[in-house]
């Protein structure tokens, strides 16, 4: 979304990953809304106020139900079917086959036996065709991310943070991919727990003493997978935003976030402290938040942090986004 000037609009993003919504649809899940109608599930989310999509880019999927998919032809009609609907657009580059996150980081099985100089032009050219391809299609995401859930590098072992000096080289080949196709879209670099301050400190400190570009720090924010309440973690998560504004002169975005489908009012609340706190970041450089697959019903991933309910509704949880 473009202002007459040109210029990215700067309003808070109120944000969902839905990388798993086309493969719902294509086995038969069927979404309803708060009052029992059966609708489009993006049609729910943007009545529940999201008004931003995030989806995952994998290099050569399988067709596993949950696993897979997320292909660059089904990101592109994704990408596309949410444009048209007036969704601002985040593509999420996981540079692997399927999942990749701080416990894996698999080279896609195509770039296997490649040199370390052919995996930054693996890197450049697959990003620059899936940006190019969205551009041909209309599209042109506001933000774009360079890797998912990278404390530990990606592309393993070579862009390993053993060897953060590849790491940085390999990133900023996907960096400029992107600003060759649009100038204007924001990279994101993405790390888990977004309340751990020493986490983001290392990571950054190393990416920038080795000339690393980007123009967003992206954090993931899940209480639940460290057994702990939000309200253990969240004083920690805003220090930390505010330290990476100030210590790297860099905006921040809450790129993940969620919470146990059956404590829906606890999910509520914390989406709520978390939003609020997030938007009132000074200068408008808390730039928004995402949920992580709130439409990803149990009954159909056994994901057990989305905001949708057994009986096919959105919980109460996503009315945060509303405020």
């Amino acid at each position: 979304m473009k202002d007459s000037n040109n210029k990215l609009l700067r309003n808070f993003a109120k944000g969902a990953d839905i990388g798993w919504l086309q493969q719902m649809e294509a086995t038969g899940y069927k979404f309803y809304d708060d009052y029992g109608v059966e609708k489009d599930c993006l049609e729910i989310l943007k009545e529940h106020g999201i008004d931003s999509i995030r989806l995952r880019a994998w290099v050569n999927p399988s067709n596993h139900k949950a696993s897979g998919h997320c292909s660059t032809k089904e990101v592109v009609e994704m990408a596309v079917r949410a444009n048209n609907m007036g969704f601002r657009i985040m593509i999420d580059f996981h540079y692997s086959d399927s999942w990749a996150d701080p416990e894996k980081q698999k080279k896609p099985a195509a770039w296997k036996n490649h040199s370390f100089e052919q995996l930054k032009e693996d890197v450049y050219s697959y990003t620059l065709v899936v940006m190019k391809t969205l551009k041909e299609n209309g599209v042109e995401p506001e933000w774009v991310q360079v890797g998912n859930e990278i404390p530990f590098g990606m592309l393993w072992p070579e862009g390993s943070i053993d060897n953060f000096e590849q790491l940085t080289q390999l990133l900023n080949s996907g960096y400029d991919a992107v600003k060759a196709v649009d100038n204007e879209a924001k990279v994101i670099i993405h790390l888990d727990q977004g309340d751990d301050r020493a986490r983001f400190v290392n990571f950054f400190d190393k990416h920038q003493e080795n000339g690393g570009k980007y123009d967003i720090i992206g954090m993931s924010y899940y209480p639940y997978w460290l057994n702990k309440d939000y309200t253990e973690t969240i004083e920690n998560l805003e220090n930390n935003i505010l330290e990476m504004i100030s210590r790297y002169g860099k905006e921040v975005m809450v790129c993940e976030i969620g919470g146990d489908y059956l404590k829906p009012q606890n999910t509520y609340d914390m989406l709520k402290e978390v939003i609020e706190r997030v938007k009132a970041i000074p200068e408008g450089k808390g730039l928004g938040v995402f949920y992580w697959e709130p439409e990803g019903a149990d009954s159909w991933s056994k994901y057990k942090l989305s905001a949708w309910g057994d009986d096919g509704r959105p919980t109460i949880a996503l009315d945060a986004f509303l405020l």
